[in-house]
């Protein structure tokens, strides 16, 4: 399972002033790296050293020192770290090889600090360890996205149904209209012969005709001019009525909006002052609970074990109050100071703890739903911010347009006065042609130029019907790549909801599945299982309840009996607790596919660990990672395939 980027050459590491060391060169291989050696001998510092290089901030400047640095060289590439003091603080500058760290430190960086063991040790909260690399604010985001452009795809796709629904009706249409104006072309060709028919010898005959022609002529073009003029007035108009329309909507929306003037970067302020506070009750809570689980841990074995009575008894020793006797049953060493305290009173003190971090709880759970209801309130004002701006901008637009079609609307009506006289004075002039010798020859025309202003509307309003028609079933070709992209849209809506449920149904399998042959691999005594159990629970966030995922950690034991019994981390041994540690972490570092983005994991502080399991161990992760460094005594390297590099000296 190797990265993209896989390790296929040596691994120079050089560190100065890091941890405790002054300055190393060592030369790592793909595969199994050994560091070994007594306690105390830097190889933790070296371990921090490839952590700086990679780019992790968790690693420490030597004591007496004001800089330090790490490079990390393998496959042609260089990276390195700088660190340097500056007002006490260690400032961290350089190239590494991430950008972003946090999956890493998580998962790979396996040292006793590293997170992932600690929340297995602490009994901590899994679930939100394993899904805190998983940025939720971001994913609801593209699901907004996405929601509004499916909703977009529906309407156009609900349109296009529309449309397809309306072509029967137009083809009809368009058919009716063509056996209309074959009727008429008919019509027309009938009466034209008729003209045609008609007998006028006389050469002044024949100049009166065409006189009478070219009058009605003249009439004809002027009320097809009128029409003309008309139907623009008409569209100017409708067009003008409808932007009064979307004018009075907008101004009626822009109304709507309240005189908020809150300010979405000055709540961002207030969320990020409040997500501080937030990190910081959970350093407090973190602290609380390692304070608290080592208290109860030293009650349990009575504190320490220090002899501060002096040897030598007086005769009296043996005979003294018995009720003081009694008493001194109740007492157990301080493990502080060193003197004998009542064990009431520290159980009261550790009362007193439990109850500040669940108050410290209480108060990050009222923290968190403040900054969910501040950020949605700032998501509100900036879309309507946005909003605001599109209405202003949009009322601007319809403002112009409205006086440019008053200006034209104001145009037609004059021209539409003036063609009205035309036609007046040009009927006045036909009317003069009436009279029992052209009666009949005036009457025709009369008709012809009626027939042929009807027949030339019905040919406009079918050549609108045909393209309207055409306009359709271009559109129309359009749907099955709308489907085709509305589907893509459900599939990413379906990836993005189930992703966070995908990757927790992951990290318990991996977890699970891994635990079962390492526990089979190593052969714990009386475990016969230790899983985690996935289960929805219902938990207060401030004012509201909500529900939220927990990972339930079951551990089952045996007797020699055969008697099975559900036991719990608390009772776990050491060595148990911290190889379940190590696959939580594995299982967070395959379901995050850490291995893509960093080839190297280390492994340190397994000495709670014997020699032969840390050997099954190391083989079994070897598999799992390009670059395995593994920090050992001596003794506890004994057990290793002698196929692996060592690293006596740092």
């Amino acid at each position: 399972m190797s990265s993209p980027e896989s390790v296929i050459s040596s691994i120079s590491v050089l560190a100065e002033n890091i941890g405790g060391i002054d300055r190393t060169e060592v030369t790592l291989e793909p595969g199994v790296n050994v560091l070994t050696g007594r306690n105390a001998t830097n190889r933790t510092s070296f371990l921090q050293s490839i952590m700086a290089a990679l780019g992790s901030r968790h690693s420490s400047l030597k004591g007496d020192a004001d800089a330090g640095r790490a490079e990390l060289e393998f496959d042609g590439n260089q990276y390195d770290r700088y660190l340097e003091r500056r007002n006490g603080e260690v400032v961290f500058d350089g190239d590494p090889y991430l950008d972003d760290p946090e999956l890493a430190d998580l998962f790979a960086f396996l040292l006793e600090s590293n997170e992932a063991r600690q929340a297995v040790r602490r009994g901590d909260d899994l679930r939100e360890l394993i899904m805190r690399p998983i940025d939720t604010d971001e994913i609801e985001a593209e699901i907004s996205t996405l929601e509004a452009e499916k909703r977009d795809l529906d309407d156009r796709l609900e349109r296009l149904s529309q449309l397809d629904s309306e072509l029967p009706g137009l083809e009809a249409k368009k058919r009716e209209l063509e056996a209309e104006i074959e009727s008429m072309t008919e019509q027309i060709a009938d009466l034209e012969a008729n003209l045609e028919a008609f007998d006028l010898d006389v050469e002044a005959s024949r100049d009166r005709k065409e006189e009478i022609e070219s009058a009605f002529a003249d009439l004809q073009a002027a009320r097809t001019e009128l029409e003309s003029i008309e139907y623009d007035l008409e569209t100017e108009r409708e067009s003008y009525a409808e932007l009064e329309r979307e004018r009075d909507e907008l101004v009626a929306e822009l109304e709507a909006f309240d005189d908020d003037h809150e300010s979405p970067d000055r709540l961002e302020g207030r969320i990020q002052e409040l997500r501080a506070r937030k990190r910081s009750l959970d350093s407090t809570v973190s602290e609380l609970q390692s304070v608290i689980r080592f208290n109860e841990e030293r009650l349990d074995g009575d504190g320490f074990e220090l002899d501060l009575e002096d040897p030598v008894e007086s005769a009296d020793d043996g005979d003294g109050d018995i009720t003081e006797q009694l008493l001194a049953d109740d007492d157990v060493v301080c493990w502080t100071c060193g003197s004998q305290v009542g064990r009431d009173r520290i159980e009261s003190t550790l009362e007193r703890l439990r109850s500040l971090r669940q108050d410290q709880l209480d108060e990050r759970s009222e923290l968190q739903a403040q900054i969910d209801d501040l950020s949605s309130r700032r998501k509100e004002l900036r879309e309507r911010t946005q909003r605001r701006g599109e209405i202003e901008t949009r009322l601007s637009a319809i403002d112009d347009q409205l006086e440019r079609r008053e200006e034209r609307i104001e145009e037609l009506e004059a021209e539409l006065a003036d063609q009205q006289d035309r036609i007046d004075d040009l009927e006045s002039e036909a009317e003069t042609f009436e009279n029992a010798e052209y009666g009949e020859v005036i009457e025709t025309h009369r008709e012809l130029n009626r027939l042929e202003l009807e027949r030339e509307n019905l040919e406009d309003e079918r050549d609108d019907v045909q393209a309207r028609i055409e306009e359709i079933e271009g559109t129309i070709e359009e749907r099955s790549e709308l489907e085709e992209r509305r589907e893509r849209v459900e599939d990413e809506l379906t990836d993005l909801r189930t992703r966070v449920d995908r990757i927790e149904e992951n990290a318990v399998d991996a977890f699970n599945e891994h635990m079962q042959s390492i526990l089979s691999l190593l052969e714990y005594r009386n475990i016969d299982r230790i899983w985690i159990d996935r289960r929805e629970k219902t938990v207060r966030e401030g004012r509201r309840k909500v529900t939220r995922t927990a990972f339930d950690l079951h551990i089952v034991r045996s007797t020699a009996d055969g008697t099975t019994y559900e036991d719990t981390i608390d009772h776990l041994s050491e060595s148990e607790r911290e190889v379940t540690g190590l696959v939580f972490a594995l299982a967070g570092y395959l379901v995050h596919d850490v291995y893509e983005i960093v080839p190297f994991m280390l492994l340190d502080s397994l000495e709670a660990i014997d020699s032969n399991r840390i050997a099954d161990l190391v083989e079994y992760f070897e598999d799992h990672v390009d670059c395995l460094v593994v920090a050992l005594l001596r003794e506890d390297a004994e057990a290793l395939s002698d196929e692996y590099a060592y690293v006596q000296e740092i």
